[in-house]
């Protein structure tokens, strides 16, 4: 009597080098003066992302009051608001990159970046931005960071680990395993499409995407959530008040103008504003070739290493991408920097970014991601649905249960975090 071995799918994973250098030797690399900040400088920036988009908002009105028949001619008349339509629609679309821009010179008011004086960096940041510590401080740990925490797979209610049909490291699983986890798990690009729209709001007000064992009521405008620190308590108060005058702005505009001159100046160019920030910050911490940490083996450079550089809207094309990283002011093109040192400003990230990341490549270390826009959105959404509940250095493993990567301590092994690994062979 014969019996049938269980089909059996393999991944190519890809090695990836886990980090063994210290802040100290990483820093040394970069150039002395890229430490240096200048508020004039900085100010400059803020000042031209806001000429832009006033600019850009002026330009959509005279080009609007443009479309009537009586200095233009088209075939049919519906097309005069179609054409009004994609004026406004390219105007959002562009002042949203600019806007986010303008998020990111505030981030940096947080970091103490934008100028050599606490109170500048404090009065700009205050209106166009606010920090996050505890998220530099424990990138990618699994139990300590505050955002874009890994799901286990207990916490999905996923069936428990058969290491008789599947590699704890996502190497192998078989068929009957991976059918199990896809039919639990799914992948609809509808979630993507709601994830990069409404999951900050969600993170916000119900901490999603945050530590699963925080109590079910956290937020971030609760000035006693387990998130803040006693002493942060009167800076969230103050925040949640400036949140009150900005709606209440907003309100005084719409009984002013109108909630469509509203709607189309402002509030449409500020949900770009914040779709932006998802697809950028889901795939500056989210990779499938990224690895996450927990307690024994986490230490400051390797969280801070654990994230990826992209060119935004590099996928389509290299104007675009150019267009991206200037608009932005290389917010995703820099980020890993970022990490090991947030203390070094935009304008002097770049050639900063250059020296890290030739002595990374000595150890195997590349970080450099495939492009970033909606398809690699959609593709590391597919990718990366839930860690293991076990192991002190996890990578994500997809809705099949294979994982794209595996850990490696040897120098001569070398990763390329942008790599998708579809390579499957089956062994019957």
């Amino acid at each position: 009597m014969s019996t049938t071995r269980p089909k059996v799918i393999k991944a190519a994973q890809q090695p990836v080098v886990i980090p063994d250098l210290t802040v100290k030797e990483l820093l040394s690399v970069i150039p002395p003066h890229c430490f240096e900040r200048s508020t004039l400088r900085a100010v400059s920036y803020v000042f031209m992302d806001y000429t832009i988009i006033i600019s850009l908002c002026k330009l959509a009105y005279v080009l609007d009051e443009f479309l009537t028949p009586d200095y233009i001619t088209l075939p049919h008349s519906y097309l005069y608001s179609m054409a009004s339509f994609s004026i406004w629609a390219l105007y959002s679309f562009i002042a949203g990159l600019f806007g986010f821009g303008l998020w990111g010179i505030g981030h940096e008011c947080g970091h103490h970046t934008f100028s050599d004086n606490k109170w500048i960096n404090d009065a700009f940041g205050y209106i166009i931005h606010t920090g996050h510590a505890k998220h530099h401080a424990a990138t990618s740990h699994m139990t300590r960071e505050e955002v874009y925490v890994p799901r286990t797979r207990s916490e999905l209610g996923l069936p428990p680990l058969n290491p008789a049909k599947e590699d704890v490291g996502g190497a192998y699983v078989s068929e009957d395993v991976m059918h199990e986890l896809w039919d639990a798990i799914g992948d609809s690009p509808i979630g993507a499409m709601f994830y990069s729209f409404l999951y900050m709001a969600t993170y916000l007000f119900a901490n999603a995407g945050g530590q699963a064992h925080y109590p079910t009521d956290t937020n971030h405008f609760d000035p006693s959530a387990v998130i803040f620190r006693p002493d942060q308590r009167n800076w969230i108060i103050a925040s949640n008040v400036g949140i009150v005058v900005w709606l209440g702005l907003i309100m005084a505009s719409i009984s002013r103008w109108g909630f469509f001159e509203v709607f189309r100046c402002y509030l449409v160019p500020y949900l770009w504003v914040n779709h932006w920030m998802i697809i950028i910050t889901f795939l500056q911490h989210t990779d499938p070739m990224l690895p996450h940490y927990r307690g024994p083996e986490f230490t400051f450079l390797r969280g801070a290493l654990s994230t990826i550089d992209r060119n935004l809207l590099g996928d389509l094309g290299s104007f675009m991408g150019w267009f991206g990283a200037f608009a932005t002011h290389g917010v995703s093109e820099v980020h890993v920097l970022h990490h090991v040192c947030s203390r070094i400003p935009h304008y002097h990230a770049w050639e900063a970014t250059d020296a890290i990341r030739k002595r990374l490549a000595q150890d195997g270390i590349f970080l450099q991601g495939r492009p970033g826009g909606w398809a690699e959105m959609y593709r590391v959404f597919r990718e990366c649905k839930f860690v293991e509940d076990e192991g002190d250095i996890v990578f994500y493993k997809n809705a099949r249960g294979l994982a794209a990567a595996k850990a490696v301590y040897t120098e001569k092994a070398a990763s390329d975090s942008g790599i998708e690994i579809n390579g499957l062979e089956q062994d019957e």
